[in-house]
C-alpha cells in the first residue's frame, strides 16, 4: 500500500503538467526561438531586440554604401543643375532654375551628342547581340574544351577599357596601322579613322562590339541551357532540322533574355565614355576634331572638367538619367506586351 500512494503521489504533478505529454518534453518545447517564461530582463529585452534589428543591421551596408555614393551625388548634381556653378569658384552659386536646360535645348553641341550616341549605340548593340547569339548557339552543342571556350569569350570583358582601346588605336592608325594596311592590301585607299565622320564612329563601335560579345554570348548560352529538352525533341519528330529548331524553338524562348541584353546595351550606350576619349587622344574629350563621335558622356565631361562649367554639365547628366528612366519605361511595357502575347 505504501509503495502504490508514493506512485501516485509522484505521477500527480506530470499529469498536471499537460495531458497526453510528458513533463520532460513540456519543459524542453519553450527553448528554442522564444525567450523563457518570467519577468522581463535584460537577457530577454536584448534577445528580442535582436530578433528584430538583425536583419536591418544585414542590410544596412548596402544602404549606407549607396546613400554616400549615389543618392547624395545624385541629388546634390540636380541641385547644381538649377545653379550657376563654375569649377574655378565652387563657392559662388547663383540661382539659374531651368536656364541650363534650355540653354541644351538650344544646343547644337548637345544634339549633336545625343545622335551620335544613338547612332554608337545602334551600331555597336546589333551586331553585337546578332553574334552573341550565333556564339551561343554554338557553345550550346557538346564542343571539345567547351570550357576554355567560355573563358576565352569573357577574356575581351575582362580586359581594362584603356589596354583594350590603345590595342584599337593601333589597329586604326592613320600610317602604318592594320586596318589601313589590309585595305591597301585590297586595293581600297587608307581611311583617317578619327577624322572621318562614319570611320570614326564605326572604329569606336567595333571597341565596343569586341569587348561585350563574349559577355552577351555567355548570357545567352545560359539561356539557352535552361529551355526544355523536350522541345527540341518535339521538333526533331516533325522534321524541323536545327536552323528550324534555332528560329521556332530557341529564338521564342530567348524574348525575355534578349530584351534585357537590349536594355543593359542601351544603357551601356548612352553612358559610353572610356572608349571614345582614349579613341580620340588629345582630342577625345571633344570628341574629334568636328565632334564627330562626342557621346552624351563625353560632352558632359568637356563641359565639366574642360570648360569647367558645373551647372550645364549637371543638367547633362540629369539629361541622361532622364534618357534612362524613359528607357526602363518602354522596357516594362514591352516585357508586359510579351507576356500578354505567351
Amino acid at each position: 500500500m505504501t509503495s502504490s500512494k508514493q506512485a501516485l503521489a509522484q505521477s500527480a504533478p506530470s499529469a498536471d503538467a499537460a495531458p497526453g505529454k510528458q513533463p520532460g518534453a513540456a519543459r524542453g518545447a519553450q527553448g528554442r526561438g522564444t525567450p523563457p517564461p518570467g519577468p522581463s530582463s535584460w537577457r530577454s529585452r536584448l534577445y528580442r531586440w535582436d530578433m528584430k534589428a538583425s536583419p536591418y543591421a544585414f542590410i544596412s551596408p548596402f544602404f549606407i554604401f549607396f546613400g554616400a555614393f549615389s543618392l547624395v551625388p545624385l541629388l546634390y548634381t540636380a541641385w547644381y543643375s538649377l545653379h550657376n556653378v563654375q569649377l574655378s569658384d565652387l563657392d559662388n552659386q547663383t540661382w539659374a532654375g531651368l536656364d541650363n536646360y534650355q540653354n541644351l535645348l538650344s544646343s547644337d553641341f548637345f544634339w549633336n551628342s545625343l545622335w551620335v550616341t544613338l547612332l554608337i549605340g545602334v551600331i555597336s548593340t546589333v551586331p553585337q547581340l546578332i553574334m552573341a547569339i550565333g556564339l551561343a548557339h554554338l557553345l550550346n552543342y557538346k564542343l571539345r574544351g567547351s570550357t576554355v571556350w567560355r573563358v576565352v569569350m569573357l577574356t575581351p570583358y575582362a580586359t581594362s577599357v584603356a589596354a583594350a582601346t590603345l590595342v584599337f588605336v593601333l589597329l586604326y592608325s592613320w600610317d602604318g596601322g592594320m586596318i589601313n594596311w589590309l585595305l591597301d592590301f585590297v586595293g581600297i585607299d587608307p581611311i583617317n579613322w578619327r577624322e572621318s565622320d562614319w570611320g570614326s564612329k564605326f572604329a569606336v563601335s567595333t571597341i565596343v562590339i569586341w569587348r561585350w560579345t563574349g559577355y552577351n554570348a555567355l548570357i545567352y548560352l545560359a539561356a539557352m541551357q535552361a529551355i526544355p529538352a523536350d522541345l527540341y525533341e518535339s521538333a526533331s519528330l516533325d522534321g524541323a532540322n536545327r536552323w528550324q529548331q534555332f528560329i521556332h524553338v530557341t529564338v521564342p524562348q530567348l524574348r525575355p533574355t534578349i530584351l534585357f541584353t537590349v536594355v543593359v546595351s542601351t544603357i551601356g550606350a548612352t553612358q559610353l565614355f572610356g572608349e571614345p576619349l582614349l579613341f580620340g587622344g588629345v582630342s577625345g574629350s571633344k570628341g574629334g576634331s568636328d565632334h564627330q563621335y562626342q557621346t552624351l558622356g563625353l560632352y558632359m565631361y568637356d563641359q565639366g572638367w574642360i570648360v569647367g562649367n558645373l551647372g550645364k554639365a549637371s543638367a547633362i547628366a540629369w539629361s541622361m538619367f532622364l534618357i534612362l528612366l524613359l528607357i526602363a519605361v518602354i522596357n516594362l511595357l514591352v516585357s508586359r506586351r510579351l507576356r500578354k502575347s505567351q
